[in-house]
């Protein structure tokens, strides 16, 4: 897989400078959006020290023009400013393929990136070369395996919801973690036959929910809500469950706090101290009582453990074997 890398990335020509005009930005870009903020600081830049680092490009042999591989940003700052050429670095022109494998190995997948868009270019690379499997598609792109996982999630929503990520707007953009975090709940598979249950209903009974000043203030309130249908679920609660999910989805101003069975949670909290005294009792169970003959501290500390248990197990009328 390694070798097939790297004979997706196109062999270098050389460097020169072009007119600003003649190049064109890359269709295949996994990065689509391109905020304004950013941009100023860079374009700041430019305008002190100039281009630094050659914009990286290839010439495409049906149109005549050159193709931007690495250094969008840097060329709309050239064009705003505006300067007459710029320095490039020119490769042979890619395959489809090449194309898009040689974008993700220069980009990789820096801070300011949206995932959505490099979920959609992901998505044409899958389809292009009949591969789904995440490591696979990790050491092509060069993406973290985790990345890869993401972006096949936001692709399993429909392509309206794909465009709220998309928005130019940056502050009416959904970020890709609201619908990355929700996914857990609209594909668990109790929540799936509830009678009611529609997932993209559900999506945008949610988005509606989502906000400052709204019950779901970020985007980890889902892992809460994941945890409560767990709970549910193993304490066999899943009718109140579903009729307490119904009315937290359909009004908009139920806390996320409506969905606590108390029952469940209670179940819940007492499995995992039952596991904490299992470790306890092993652990006391396999010590080394001459190792440990002088250390005080560790005997007051059993003692003052015994006789909490012993008093907690009174007061649940429970017999002391």
């Amino acid at each position: 897989m390694e070798e097939k890398r790297k004979a997706m990335v196109p062999k270098t020509i050389g460097v020169k400078t072009v007119p600003v005009s003649s190049l064109y930005p890359n269709p295949h870009n996994p990065r689509l959006l391109f905020d304004r903020e950013p941009l100023k600081t860079l374009k700041a830049s430019i305008k002190k020290v100039g281009i630094l680092v050659p914009l990286t490009v290839y010439r495409d042999s049906a149109r005549g023009h050159f193709v931007i591989l690495d250094g969008q940003r840097r060329w709309i700052c050239a064009r705003e400013i505006p300067l007459d050429d710029v320095p490039v670095n020119e490769v042979a022109e890619p395959t489809l393929v090449q194309n898009i494998v040689t974008m993700f190995q220069i980009h990789k997948l820096r801070a300011d990136w949206e995932l959505m868009p490099t979920a959609l270019k992901l998505e044409l690379l899958m389809n292009e070369l009949n591969e789904r499997n995440d490591a696979k598609l990790a050491v092509l792109t060069g993406l973290p395996e985790a990345v890869v996982t993401r972006c096949k999630k936001l692709l399993s929503y429909p392509k309206d919801i794909q465009d709220l990520m998309l928005n130019q707007d940056p502050d009416a953009r959904v970020k890709a973690d609201f619908f990355i975090e929700l996914y857990p709940v609209i594909h668990d598979r109790v929540v799936a036959k509830f009678d009611w249950f529609s997932r993209p209903r559900f999506t945008e009974q949610m988005l509606g929910k989502y906000g400052p000043d709204r019950p779901i203030r970020s985007v980890t309130d889902f892992r809460l809500i994941k945890q409560h249908i767990n709970n549910a679920r193993r304490t066999g609660k899943l009718r109140e469950l579903s009729n307490r999910l119904k009315t937290f989805a359909e009004d908009k101003p139920t806390p996320v706090s409506h969905l606590q069975i108390a029952s469940a949670s209670v179940a819940a909290a007492a499995r995992k101290l039952v596991s904490d005294l299992d470790k306890i009792s092993n652990a006391i169970r396999h010590l080394d009582v001459d190792q440990y003959y002088g250390e005080e501290k560790l005997w007051e500390t059993l003692t003052t453990f015994v006789k909490v248990a012993q008093k907690k197990l009174k007061e649940a009328d429970q017999r002391v074997q």
